[in-house]
């Protein structure tokens, strides 16, 4: 009998010892984190989780997650202001640890991406902190769709810059220094 596993509430040591495997896909309105940063709610989250033990001589061995996650975001081009559509794609493995203080030690010294181990770990979190991670700093098409405007400003404003009077030119004309008789 296999044992049911939740990715809201997941008990990573026993998901680990069943070699368990979770996969789902949702829309990318159920990751708001991650919908805030969208210029639209069309997409959709794909995702793969798998457990693994790995025996450790004289101990009750590591407990690993492997995940895999993918998704394209809409969120507009800072090129041509226009929706691009941004694929993420993450591939990553976490070592759980007995507790915070454990991870965050081990952490500074490890390769590998060390977690503390729960049993109500919430893998959807996971999976939007590491989608978050991925996401550009400043998102852009390869090949922009239409042709950018590359000009600063247009021809009335350049215009009207150069139609522009000196204020100063009237008082030149005023005769200023003549004394009334």
């Amino acid at each position: 009998m296999s044992k049911e596993f939740s990715e809201a509430r997941l008990d990573v040591r026993a998901f680990a010892q069943a070699e368990g495997q979770l996969q789902g896909q949702a829309p990318l309105s159920a990751f708001s984190r991650l919908a805030q940063d969208a210029a639209g709610q069309d997409g959709e989250v794909r995702w793969q989780a798998d457990g693994e033990l790995v025996a450790q001589a004289g101990g009750s061995g590591h407990v690993w997650l492997h995940l895999q996650a993918e998704a394209v975001v809409p969120m507009t081009c800072q090129r041509c202001l226009t929706t691009a559509r941004i694929p993420l794609e993450v591939h990553r493995s976490f070592r759980f640890v007995a507790d915070e203080a454990t991870a965050e030690m081990e952490d500074d010294d490890s390769e590998e991406d060390v977690l503390a181990l729960s049993r109500e770990f919430d893998l959807l979190q996971l999976i939007e902190d590491e989608l978050l991670m991925e996401l550009p700093v400043v998102p852009r098409h390869e090949a922009c769709p239409e042709p950018v405007n590359m000009q600063s400003s247009d021809a009335d404003f350049v215009q009207a810059g150069q139609e522009k009077v000196n204020p100063f030119a009237v008082l030149r004309g005023l005769d200023v220094g003549k004394k009334a008789d």
